[in-house]
This record gives C-alpha cells, structure tokens and sequence, in this order.
C-alpha cells in the first residue's frame, strides 16, 4: 500500500491495460470517449464519444473473466461529438448531452430511433457538457458552455427550471439529495436537489489550477475535485466529526505534471482517480492512503467508472486533449478495457502508523 500522494514505482509496459487479464471491448469508436457510463440495475455499459457515437455493451463476468457483448449503437445529429451520459434509475433509458446543444434520450429497449438519433428532449444556447438524473424528482439535469443548468421533464418542450452558473460547465455530479458542479474560473457551486434545487454553497476551487472533474461523496457529506495540474482537493460541506477537508498531489511523474481527467466513487466510500499519465488509483479519503497504484499504460486515461455492484471497472484509453490539437495523432486508438475489482483492492484498510498522509 502506498502513501497518500506519493508515487508508486512502475515499471514500462508495452500493453494497452492496467492488469493482466481486463477485457478490451469491441468496437469502442472512431474518436476520443468522453465519457464511460453503467446502468444503476445491470451491467450494461454506454460510452459517449467525439465522433457522435452512443454506444452499448452487456458486459458479464464469470470467474473474474470479463466480455462486452456489442447490443446497440445510436449517433447525435451530424456526428456532432457527444460529452456525457447518464441512465435513468431503472435502467432502461440513457439520457445525452454534446456538441449538437442537444440534450437527447434514448431507449434501450425500443426500436432504432428515426435516422439513429436520439429523440431531442431539450436544448443549450452552447455545447451541453454533463448530463445526470434526479432521483427526487425524475428530472434530467444539464449543465452547459452556456452558463446555465437546465432541469428537465421529458414528457415536455421546456425546461421545468434554469439556473444560472458563475461560469461555464466543466463537470457535475449528483449523489442522492447533493449535485455539485464545477466551472470555469474555478468555481463551484453545490446544490440540495431534493425537490426545487437550491443553492446550498458557492465557493472557489481548494485548489490553485482549472477544474477538471467533481465527484460527490456517496454519503452526500462533500466532494473531491480534480485539477489540469495532478491535484485532488477533498472538501466537506457538511461536519463530519474528525474529518477534515485537504488536498493531495497524485498523477506526477518526476517533473511531469499530469491532468487529474476523471474521479469516481466505489459503493465502500473509496475512489479512483485516472489521469493523463496513463494511471490508474484507487484511494482511501477518510485514512489517506493509496490502496493501489496501477503500472502506467504510457497513454493518457479520459474516463473511468464503477459498475453498480463495484466489480467492474471501465476505463478509456484515449488522447485527452490536454496538449491541444498539436499533440493529436489521427489514426490514435481509442480503446475502452473493463477490469475485474477484486475487493481487497478496493476495501478500505486499517491505517498503518508511520505512513505519512499526502
């Protein structure tokens, strides 16, 4: 187990996986994926990409072997890239957002839609950035380059409710009764969504560089948030007895400083961070420690998820776009692997003494 912070030796690989044995699934698309997406009631997988494509796959385990099995594929209008996605609590429908201003609904279950596309259920004056679901409310809500959050009711035109941001949309996430948002400008706003949202705090980045990506604390307590310069800050909006907020270094090799791409949680409170150095950590918050460090894949990690039973986890192996357009090489594999999650991976650990906290 490695110290909170610090960097786990690795060694080089020539490989496209974290582990030996992860599933590369099928027909991942043509462009860099943008996000990775399971169902909250089985283990299909969606991805969304820059080359318009939605895509599903019914992954199933046996013996801690993994495969995908390809079940459908749909495309937002003119092949416009496609940012994020989100599944109802049942499962049976993925709501999109992307570059088409378009938040749009797919499902599954259903025949193909019109010319492939997904029915269009509400609209951005910019780019749509995140999409999630609201439980407490069966609202569908998305953030936009627009400055604005929009609630939606799919059975209707407009939106049900608009909120202004402080900035752009970067990234949001919605645990239960919390969403928190984060924007350009280092801004972040969290909200209480059980019924009418409301703002319940506003307040600037812990950290010093953009934002990059926000989670919620599965227990609705804080968050953690990633930045462009290899940092996690973990903040508590709410005061839990001997927990304090902070923030670590992590996705750091020697002089490099890589971006912290994607963060999730596991259903135990523990999380992943993955990053433009190809890497891949699973974290403790509440003891400080790294539970584990995977060897680099020399190729930057865009996204990454845990299914709902915290078996699987799918990570993307595509170029990130933290270099610019100059860094881009046509023709780059994207590729999406799934990794079996043994639990003492994952679980947290008793704290040893002796290890220094980030």
């Amino acid at each position: 187990m490695s110290a909170f912070g610090t960097i786990a030796s690795t060694t080089t690989q020539q490989n496209n996986m974290i582990a030996p044995g992860d599933h590369n699934v099928q027909s991942a698309g043509n462009d860099g994926i943008s996000s990775l997406t399971w169902s909250p009631t089985s283990n299909y997988l969606v991805s969304t990409n820059w080359d318009g494509g939605v895509r599903c796959w019914e992954c199933q385990e046996s013996g801690r072997q993994i495969r995908a099995l390809p079940k459908a594929q749909v495309n937002h209008e003119n092949q416009a890239p496609v940012l994020s996605s989100c599944f109802s609590p049942d499962g049976s429908t993925v709501f999109t957002g992307g570059c088409d201003k378009a938040v749009r609904m797919w499902s599954l279950g259903a025949a193909a839609p019109p010319n492939n596309v997904p029915q269009q259920i509400g609209v951005h004056d910019a780019p749509v950035k995140n999409v999630a679901f609201l439980p407490s409310t069966n609202l569908v809500v998305s953030g936009g380059w627009d400055k604005f959050l929009k609630f939606w009711d799919a059975r209707q035109p407009n939106p049900v409710g608009t909120l202004e941001l402080p900035e752009r949309c970067y990234d949001l996430d919605v645990k239960g009764n919390l969403m928190v948002v984060a924007c350009a400008g280092r801004h972040i706003v969290a909200y209480d969504v059980q019924g009418q949202p409301r703002e319940h705090m506003r307040k600037e980045s812990p950290l010093k560089f953009q934002s990059r990506c926000i989670a919620a604390f599965p227990d609705m307590t804080g968050f953690a948030v990633g930045s462009i310069e290899g940092r996690v800050g973990i903040h508590y909006i709410q005061k839990v007895q001997g927990k304090e907020s902070f923030a670590f270094k992590c996705h750091r090799q020697d002089a490099n400083v890589f971006p912290v791409n994607s963060i999730c949680f596991h259903n135990f409170g523990t999380f992943s961070t993955v990053g433009g150095d190809g890497v891949v950590n699973f974290w403790d918050k509440d003891n400080k420690q790294r539970l584990k460090g995977f060897t680099s894949i020399n190729k930057s990690i865009s996204c990454a998820n845990f299914n709902a039973r915290g078996d699987m986890f799918a990570y993307a192996s595509s170029y990130d776009w933290s270099k610019g357009s100059g860094s881009y090489a046509p023709g780059t594999s994207n590729e999406i692997l799934v990794h079996y999650v043994a639990e003492d991976e994952i679980k947290p650990k008793a704290k040893r003494s002796g290890i220094k906290s980030y």
